[in-house]
């Protein structure tokens, strides 16, 4: 990676995603944060853009809870950026309670795999132009108890926490192996990571603080964020996992996921509902 090279990291301004820009940005890199919040994306910018000394650092809003948000993200993309060599998919949620997006999809679902899934396909052609390029999925170990609901996708029935967070991690797993076949011959690597167990606020509810203590009695147990970034950075960056794609990877190797996430009829079926429920034609 050097100073032509082109990221973009969701979830860009906390924990992980923020640890992600700096280092990378440490590489020389054109980093693009994408948040959803001006103003926490504004503080962590000026943040990432003093501890990096990388003042080729931009800042780009995008709510990836809403389909209309997410197609305005990428024509305006498109409008500064004539290349793309890496897309880092961080942003998450998990918060207690079922809530939906903008478009009515239960959120956890909606902006952990939907909202990546249609930003990843906009940007593809761009990721294809600027090739060997790659893409980098954030998912988790809960994957291994998910499963994909196609008759409730939504939750509407049986609603737990773990369940909606399961379902949208398994689904990252399955998109990024579909994807890596689709895209194996055109140079452009997918593979995703589990970073760990990391201290970040990703658990907390901001409106209700809920979270924040059972977060505080667990973060000495934790990783920090920059050691659970280190394995997305990897993917991202180094020269030894050039050309390597459709793997499973958690501190730096590759290892199997569940049984049920190689499962090629699911990530087929998985794929075309998810295209409906985002209004994306075949590319």
């Amino acid at each position: 990676m050097d100073s032509g090279s082109v990221v973009l990291v969701t979830g860009g301004n906390s924990g992980i995603g923020k640890v992600t820009c700096i280092e990378i940005a440490k590489l020389g890199a054109q980093v693009i944060m994408l948040c959803r919040n001006k103003v926490r994306g504004e503080e962590a910018l000026a943040e990432v853009r003093r501890l990096s000394e990388n003042k080729s650092v931009d800042l780009m809003i995008c709510d990836l809870s809403s389909i209309r948000s997410i197609e305005d993200f990428c024509i305006e993309f498109r409008k500064r950026y004539d290349k793309l060599h890496v897309i880092i998919n961080n942003a998450g949620v998990i918060v207690p309670g079922r809530h939906e997006t903008l478009d009515g999809y239960e959120l956890q679902f909606g902006v952990n795999h939907l909202g990546h899934f249609l930003l990843t396909n906009r940007l593809l052609n761009l990721l294809e132009d600027s090739a060997p390029s790659r893409i980098v999925n954030v998912t988790s170990g809960a994957h291994k108890i998910g499963k994909i609901f196609f008759n409730d996708l939504n939750l509407k029935s049986n609603y737990t926490l773990w369940r909606a967070y399961a379902q949208s991690k398994l689904a990252n797993i399955l998109f990024t192996y579909e994807l890596a076949d689709r895209l194996k011959d055109k140079k452009v690597a997918v593979n995703c990571v589990y970073p760990g167990a990391v201290a970040t606020n990703m658990g907390i509810n901001r409106d209700t603080g809920f979270g924040t203590l059972i977060t505080r009695m667990l973060k000495p147990f934790f990783q920090t964020p920059l050691e659970g970034a280190e394995t997305i950075i990897y993917l991202a960056a180094s020269k030894e996992t050039e050309g390597i794609s459709g793997k499973y990877f958690y501190r730096k190797k590759a290892i199997y996921s569940s049984k049920l996430s190689y499962n090629k009829e699911i990530a087929k079926k998985l794929w075309n509902i998810s295209e409906s429920m985002v209004g994306l034609k075949d590319i």
